[in-house]
């Protein structure tokens, strides 16, 4: 009897432990959607807009924000310092094959890119970029929470702890997944606001 109650009380700690990992990967998630989120061009210069691009780096993928210094000096502006000026080119070839829609122009040591306003229609691919990251941002938290779940029904079923508790632990896991699918929401609506804003 004891020893069972031990093995209950072991798995109430793994399930406690676990709810804070669960939290903490969700919150991963959350924090990488915001970063994609970043990355989506509005009618404004900012850095943020091509530091995370990828730059075939003498045959190594590598940040942009590795490779130069980047500033916005006026509103429509982004001006690209290269601490290697023969990268240049290489950093071009990687600002045009990305769907930001940007021309950079380069005078051998800096990269100067002009932000043109955006169309309606650029507008609107803009806005479904951010909806499709959002539902991935969402699926990718409903899946820690479908692998919690499925953590939970193994204690279940291995008679660790009652169905009643683990019913429980779900609704708690699930008012937990809410919460992060709130804030995606919440992220994707201030994105669209500001990509529609002319």
């Amino acid at each position: 009897m004891a020893a069972e109650r031990s093995r209950s009380d072991d798995a109430r700690d793994e399930i406690a432990v676990r709810r804070k990992e669960l939290e903490a990967r969700m919150e991963k998630s959350l924090e990488a959607f915001h970063k994609e989120l970043v990355g989506i061009r509005t009618g404004r210069a900012s850095p943020a807009l091509v530091e995370r691009i990828q730059v075939d780096y003498y045959g190594a993928q590598t940040p942009l924000l590795s490779l130069a210094g980047i500033s916005a000096p006026e509103a429509r502006l982004l001006v690209i310092q290269p601490y290697d000026r023969s990268a240049i080119p290489m950093i071009e070839k990687a600002l045009q094959s990305g769907d930001l829609g940007l021309v950079p122009n380069n005078d051998g040591q800096t990269i100067r890119i002009s932000i043109p306003q955006l169309t309606e229609d650029r507008r609107k691919d803009m806005v479904k970029i951010v909806h499709r990251k959002a539902e991935e941002a969402r699926v990718s938290v409903r899946n820690l929470r479908r692998d919690e779940v499925d953590h939970l029904r193994k204690l279940e079923k291995d008679g660790h702890v009652s169905k009643d508790e683990i019913e429980t632990q779900i609704g708690e896991i699930q008012k937990v997944t809410d919460r992060f699918t709130s804030k995606v929401d919440d992220g994707a609506h201030r994105k669209e606001l500001e990509v529609m804003e002319v």
